[in-house]
């Protein structure tokens, strides 16, 4: 498993300083419902947007 969890999307509740992602845990998917083949075709869905 990974030690650190980088994330560079500033304006996610769970985003730290160091570009470092504080979520307890992290959900990715598949964005198109079929398998992924890259990167662009998977969606963070632990995402919150910042209030």
């Amino acid at each position: 498993m990974a030690k650190d969890v980088l994330c560079d999307v500033n304006s996610c509740k769970f985003w730290a300083a160091g570009n470092h992602c504080g979520a307890a845990s992290i959900f990715v998917a598949s964005n198109r419902g079929k398998r992924a083949s890259e990167s662009a075709e998977t969606d963070c869905r632990t995402f919150e947007a910042k209030i």
